[in-house]
């Protein structure tokens, strides 16, 4: 019999691995049981089997952490608090963060970088190369076409780079080729890097902008092209990084969350977090509310509406009315200011 009150599911039947809620991978995410039956874990607590590929784990502790109500009810428990883990716990490592020369030897040779072509297309070479500097867009040698999103904490450290591959006419993301990581090409070990939100850099840059977070790191930079007065960050996935990064990096800010089609509710609780944590957090729920169902069923993103003149000019005049500041939009767009 384990000695901890909470694990992970044992594995009996392909029923007991689920979907990951980060990676979406099927059949290999195993969520956390209480053995005393006393406490049923949300879906997203546990870990995903893929630790190089997507390394999600979403421990009790966490969620306990978030959730100071629960915590509440087992405070005459005081063992259950206790760190929650299935094997005696590795000697601590250093953290490791990648060399900035390292990134910045891989910014250069555009003309080879899909990602970086699909935003020539779209918004002229400046703005692209100019994006390309604001978000620390690499390119990678791993395979031609292929892009690298490094992560720059708020601090300005090197936490990661996540390596994609686009169409460089449709801007779409290949899923044939798997994005892969900047440590497992560098073998580096995964223990010793972090990841940290895309673009959180920016928020050392733009201390008194509203923050903009959504899930891809493609749609963080398309919407800092259109909507500029916000800092816009991704935070990799549905989940991403808001069940293990220091959300004490909002403190004092005004966070907008921007869910893909059908993620709202999902959202909705990220939002719930935050506000624990006395950030002035809100849902773009715009989107949800006008959505057609075959928009809905393609789970579109704010990128995707941004980028479609039909639905562009409606989407920026409601940003527009959520913060009237916003003038470079106005000027650029020649848009009327909703009141």
């Amino acid at each position: 019999m384990s000695e901890h009150r909470f694990i992970l599911k044992p594995y009996k039947s392909r029923a007991d691995r689920k979907e990951c809620p980060n990676c979406h991978a099927k059949e290999c995410f195993s969520q956390y049981i209480d053995t005393e039956g006393r406490i049923t874990f949300p879906p997203e607590v546990g870990r995903c089997n893929h630790e190089h590929k997507c390394g999600y784990h979403y421990t009790p502790k966490q969620f306990f952490h978030d959730h100071p109500d629960m915590k509440e009810k087992l405070r005459d428990d005081a063992a259950t608090l206790c760190p929650i883990v299935l094997t005696p716990p590795r000697p601590k490592v250093e953290r490791y963060f990648f060399p900035r020369s390292v990134m910045e030897s891989s910014m250069s040779h555009y003309g080879e970088n899909n990602f970086f072509l699909f935003l020539c297309s779209r918004f002229g070479e400046q703005a692209a190369i100019d994006l390309a500097k604001k978000y620390n867009i690499g390119t990678a040698k791993v395979r031609k076409g292929s892009c690298v999103f490094w992560q720059v904490d708020i601090k300005g450290r090197v936490c990661q780079g996540k390596v994609m591959f686009y169409d460089a006419s449709t801007g779409k993301r290949s899923h044939e080729v798997h994005p892969t990581w900047a440590h497992t090409l560098m073998r580096i070990e995964k223990e010793r890097v972090g990841q940290c939100f895309f673009g959180e850099h920016l928020l050392a840059e733009f201390p008194d902008l509203p923050v903009g977070i959504v899930e891809s790191e493609k749609s963080a930079i398309i919407a800092s092209y259109y909507l500029p007065d916000y800092v816009w960050l991704a935070c990799g996935g549905k989940d991403g990084m808001f069940g293990t990064a220091d959300l004490n990096i909002f403190k004092g800010r005004k966070v907008l969350l921007f869910p893909d089609l059908g993620m709202k509710e999902n959202w909705e609780g990220k939002a719930e977090r935050l506000r624990r944590h006395n950030i002035d957090t809100h849902v773009f729920t715009y989107l949800e509310e006008h959505a057609t169902q075959s928009e809905k069923e393609k789970g579109l993103d704010i990128a995707d509406y941004l980028l479609n003149e039909h639905s562009q000019a409606a989407i920026l005049r409601m940003m527009i009315a959520r913060n009237p500041c916003i003038k470079t939009l106005m000027d650029r767009l020649d848009l009327e200011l909703v009141s």
